[in-house]
């Protein structure tokens, strides 16, 4: 499997001269397994994607989205594959609100908010729900199948953790999830041995806390810490750590230091960064 990570913060895009070096487009990460394109999360880092594509056309692509905050959805209406008949887009979520997936990334496109609504762009679309303890089985084109299978993590209005086995190898994607007293259980269960878990790891334990950073307190806003991933990736026996979903408000210096105080409880670990490309 090969990972392409293309947008990695939180919350909002964060551009400019002090985020450059890790970026500062929104959660968006490309899985390459075997000949399927699996894509979790459709944020602004989704856009840059979607340019790289085009000279593969036509694609099939397989979209999976954690939930439909706008941070996780805002980059799909430039997302230029859906545009072009002929390409195919599987798309993959929960009923975490009220509306459904399509519901909601049709109303991000609907008058006056965007000029080209859901249903004028060209590919042939198919929408799927995610149910958990049952796995996707997707064909790899290459005699290998991918399976997906997927855990309910904790933040406002649910959210879905995804795992892809294939070929022998694992990665897990666990944003915008928020640790408790213990660690949570469906998630270790998830990542059991995985290869390459891909951890929230918005704060800081004292941005979490209030007792550094703006703004509070951030218990119960549905984020982890560096250190909760790290009691995570023990616990489930994970190979390698990757920080994920940086917060906005972390510059380059303070995504690095973050990283620095990761390593110094778990040394495979490592800060997402926009084009960071790994191989499994």
């Amino acid at each position: 499997m090969r990972i392409t990570f293309w947008g990695v913060r939180g919350s909002i895009p964060s551009p400019g001269p002090d985020t450059v070096g890790v970026g500062g487009n929104t959660s968006c990460v490309e899985v390459r397994a075997g000949k399927l394109l699996l894509v979790f999360d459709g944020g602004t880092g989704l856009r840059l994607l979607g340019k790289t594509l085009l000279k593969e056309m036509p694609i099939t692509a397989h979209l999976f989205f954690s939930h439909v905050h706008w941070d996780h959805i805002q980059g799909f209406p430039f997302f230029d594959p859906a545009f072009v008949p002929g390409n195919v887009i599987n798309l993959y979520g929960g009923n975490n609100v009220s509306r459904t997936l399509e519901e909601t990334l049709a109303g991000q496109m609907d008058h006056p908010s965007f000029p080209v609504h859901l249903t004028d762009m060209g590919a042939k679309m198919h929408f799927h729900d995610v149910i958990e303890d049952h796995p996707l089985e997707l064909d790899a084109g290459d005699g290998t199948k991918a399976i997906i299978s997927s855990a309910r993590g904790n933040h406002p209005n649910g959210v879905w953790a995804y795992r892809v086995d294939h070929g022998g190898h694992s990665v897990m994607y666990a944003t915008d999830t928020e640790h408790y007293a213990v660690v949570d259980p469906r998630l270790s269960k998830l990542a059991a041995g995985v290869d390459l878990l891909i951890y929230d790891s918005q704060y800081t334990p004292e941005e979490y806390s209030g007792t550094a950073g703006s703004g509070g307190s951030k218990v119960g806003w549905g984020h982890s810490t560096f250190d909760e991933a790290v009691k995570l990736t023990k616990a489930a026996a994970a190979k390698r750590l990757i920080l994920y979903h940086h917060d906005p408000m972390q510059n380059d210096a303070a995504v690095a230091e973050k990283e620095r105080r990761a390593r110094e409880l778990f040394p495979n670990c490592e800060a997402a960064r926009e084009g960071l490309k790994i191989e499994l």
